[in-house]
């Protein structure tokens, strides 16, 4: 399914100050589409509006949170306030809480449901009316291999990805069922070098990280603008989310094995870290609006990507 080109689009970039949203938000600028962004801070997104223009962009800012669905829909009003219409939605949001299950309050685990898994649904509840009028587009949806396998420490975050994964999979058939040609696509990045790491909430005594390797975010950003242009159904972005995605598939007890073997102790830096320290679960952290986070050494170019990347365009040529 063919879309507009990215030139004649505008775009909301929801969760666009730092990481996979910033890289993305650059991009789709760079691109020529006219932008919405969001966040929870003017702090950081005055900045990136400059940066925007900087690239000789265009970019109109709003502060949104988006566990609260009449901030969501602001979004979506400005769109129409400041260019009349809303072409795609590209959906970034997410938090974590790094902790055993039985360390996980009830309050904290419904945050993270409502910022990741609400947020995402509000997002599609506000831009779907407006991309309807268009009469084509698409909702993107930054998701995560988690939504398909769960790994220990972060029972919330991949319940709530679970959940993103499943109302689009409802939603995208319901789509087809109108004939509508407007994309759904989920987006599952494997581990990413940004500052989640930092952002992220943790009982385990220290600052979390991934699995190496890593990848760099400018990959989500390809991956959104193909989707944007292309519609896509899944979008896995790094080889390692391949992989697991492949694994989950054919034996979940041997990913089962594997995570007991490795997925504790790998998930701990060094660098200690208390529950009450900085953290993005309630409120921003004012001085995290970098793209790339603390682990540069350990990313890694991605073939199946640059692969995928090269087949499509090869097919549409």
């Amino acid at each position: 399914m063919n879309l507009k080109p990215l030139d004649q689009q505008v775009v909301a970039v929801v969760g666009a100050t730092s990481g996979i949203g910033r890289a993305t938000a650059l991009r789709l600028a760079k691109e020529g589409a006219k932008l919405i962004i969001s966040g929870r801070s003017d702090e950081k997104l005055i900045p990136l509006k400059q940066d925007i223009q900087a690239l000789g962009g265009e970019a109109t800012t709003i502060l949104a949170d988006v566990s609260i669905f009449e901030q969501v829909k602001a979004i979506g009003d400005r769109a129409i306030e400041v260019y009349g219409r809303l072409d795609t939605w590209v959906h970034v949001p997410g938090v974590v809480v790094f902790a055993l299950f039985e360390q996980t309050t009830p309050e904290e685990f419904r945050r993270v449901i409502d910022v990741n898994l609400m947020g995402q649904a509000y997002g599609a509840m506000v831009a779907l009316p407006l991309i309807k009028r268009e009469g084509r587009g698409a909702l993107i949806h930054i998701s995560s291999v988690e939504g398909l396998r769960s790994i220990p420490y972060q029972s919330s975050y991949s319940a709530s990805k679970h959940g993103v994964e499943g109302f689009l999979e409802s939603l995208r058939v319901e789509l087809m069922h109108e004939k509508l040609p407007i994309g759904v696509t989920s987006i599952k990045p494997a581990v990413m070098n940004t500052p989640l790491w930092n952002n992220a909430q943790t009982k385990l005594g220290f600052k979390p990280r991934g699995f190496p390797p890593y990848y760099s975010p400018e990959l989500v950003a390809e991956a959104v603008v193909q989707s944007a242009t292309h519609a896509t159904r899944d979008y896995y972005v790094g080889d390692v989310g391949r992989v697991l995605a492949a694994l989950q598939r054919l034996s979940p007890e041997l990913v089962d094995a594997l995570l007991l073997a490795i997925g504790f102790g790998f998930q701990l830096s060094d660098e200690p870290k208390s529950p009450q320290d900085p953290n993005n679960v309630y409120e921003t952290v004012p001085q995290e609006s970098r793209i790339d986070g603390d682990f540069t050494k350990w990313v890694v170019p991605s073939l199946s990507d640059w692969l995928a990347k090269t087949f499509t365009e090869g097919m549409r040529s």
